[in-house]
């Protein structure tokens, strides 16, 4: 069976990779360690196509193959770090200053993955992509309605109970590389996100602060419940 190339995305990753569907759910979590940094024991697998979201697990992981699952062109592989917050690693040190090579001279270099992807069609240079990207965006735009995700709803945020908030917009953010469609923008209860509320000059809620309670992410990783403010105290003891 041929490989099938398919979005891997992670907190801090986001890129399109061709998986070979007679991979063991084991091969795949190693492989995916050196594209996204989380380690195969704390990775949450789903697998987001336009039928749904379906996790990938199984209690033999070496025995199981990916052609268990429903592998389709430019799906959604989603990777969680189970990892508590302060055992994940940071990458959005800005401390320091980072090489940037212009756009201009990127699109001409022949060695680049850029290049690659083109000879390969992959992407936005598949004749088929622009569909695909339409069905992924409708897939948000289902998914939104379907479980009532609007401004005002409490959530909890990639299956992380520490990550617990409220919806403060929902709707386009163009700033975000290759994001067309819908963002669920959430105000967390604690500044563990990754803004205050602005992307790149564009305000989409509060006030300017320091503090970092704002994160925007796709639909399926928001949980909308009741989700209560977490109280330090609870699981303290003594005092």
């Amino acid at each position: 069976m041929a490989d099938v190339p398919l979005y891997v995305i992670s907190a801090n990753t986001s890129s399109e990779r061709r998986i070979t569907p007679a991979w063991s759910i084991s091969t795949l979590r190693s492989k995916l360690e050196h594209i996204t940094g989380v380690p195969p024991s704390s990775q949450k697998l789903s697998l987001k196509t336009p039928a749904g979201s379906q996790p990938i697990e199984a209690a033999d992981e070496d025995a199981v193959t990916l052609t268990s699952y429903p592998l389709a062109p430019y799906a959604e592989l989603h990777v969680v770090d189970t990892r508590p917050i302060n055992a994940q690693p940071n990458f959005n040190d800005t401390s320091v200053e980072k090489f940037v090579l212009p756009v201009e001279e990127y699109e001409k270099k022949t060695d680049s993955v850029l290049a690659w992807k083109k000879a390969q069609k992959l992407g936005r240079f598949d004749p088929d992509a622009p569909s695909h990207e339409q069905a992924k965006i409708e897939a948000f735009e289902r998914d939104i309605q379907q479980r009532g995700i609007g401004a005002g709803r409490r959530v909890r945020v990639g299956g992380d109970d520490t990550r617990r908030g409220v919806i403060k917009y929902v709707g386009e953010v163009p700033a975000i590389p290759g994001g067309a469609g819908p963002w669920v923008g959430v105000h967390l209860d604690e500044p563990v996100g990754k803004n205050d509320g602005c992307i790149q000059g564009t305000r989409y809620w509060g006030e300017e602060s320091a503090l970092k309670h704002g994160v925007f992410v796709r639909p399926e990783r928001v949980e909308v419940g009741d989700w209560p403010v977490l109280d330090d105290l609870d699981d303290m003891e003594e005092i």
